[in-house]
């Protein structure tokens, strides 16, 4: 039966060899990728879509739907209720006649 300190040399030799292995292997898919890419043309937007944290499209406008008639403050109907409109129970009365 093999000693610990043999099996953590074995482990340490073959996380080695796993290493090269993947850095051959990487290299080998990395060059397909590369002519296929120039081959067909396509882009960094083709392959990965839309990235989170990179630039983005501005956001809609949606138009206000209701207005505070003291303040004149609007909103759009979206998102947390300001407290004027939040504690209404009926909230047509704030409703922009359109």
């Amino acid at each position: 039966m093999a000693t610990y300190k043999e099996l953590k040399a074995q482990m340490a030799e073959l996380e080695a060899q796993a290493a090269a292995a993947r850095e051959a292997e990487f290299q080998e898919v990395l060059a397909d990728i590369r002519a296929k890419v120039s081959e067909y043309g396509f882009t960094e937007q083709d392959i990965f879509g839309r990235r989170r944290g990179g630039p983005r499209a501005p956001a809609a406008h949606v138009a206000a739907r209701y207005r505070d008639p003291k303040t004149g403050a609007t909103w759009s109907g979206r998102g947390r209720a300001p407290n004027w409109i939040k504690d209404a129970k009926n909230r047509d009365r704030f409703l922009i006649d359109s």
